[in-house]
């Protein structure tokens, strides 16, 4: 590996144990409920399946509809990687200046 390929690997390293929170190890306790989920990908599939189901909760033929909506969000909210977003546009950003670098 070049020299710049290595510090930015190592640079992605160090920003990981900052970004990298919403996912823990199943062994780690707290005091919270937890919700077992395999990876960031499983993770999208279960906020969109919870938004969608808001969506379907307030559709107006849905008369019947027990759903907590405003619950459900919440849940979703506490659930969005946020962090993990952050450290994205970070990677992003990286690749887009030596992508310019390249090119210059």
């Amino acid at each position: 590996m070049k020299t710049a390929e290595i510090k930015n690997l190592e640079y992605i390293k160090r920003l990981s144990v900052q970004y990298l929170n919403t996912l823990k190890p199943v062994s780690e306790k707290t005091n919270t409920a937890a919700i077992k989920i395999l990876n960031y990908s499983e993770l999208g599939c279960v906020i969109t399946s919870m938004l969608k189901l808001c969506i379907m909760a307030l559709e107006p033929d849905n008369k019947n509809s027990s759903i907590d909506v405003g619950l459900v969000l919440e849940q979703a909210l506490h659930l969005f990687p946020t962090d993990e977003m952050e450290l994205l546009d970070v990677i992003n950003e990286m690749l887009v200046k030596e992508s310019n670098n390249k090119i210059e």
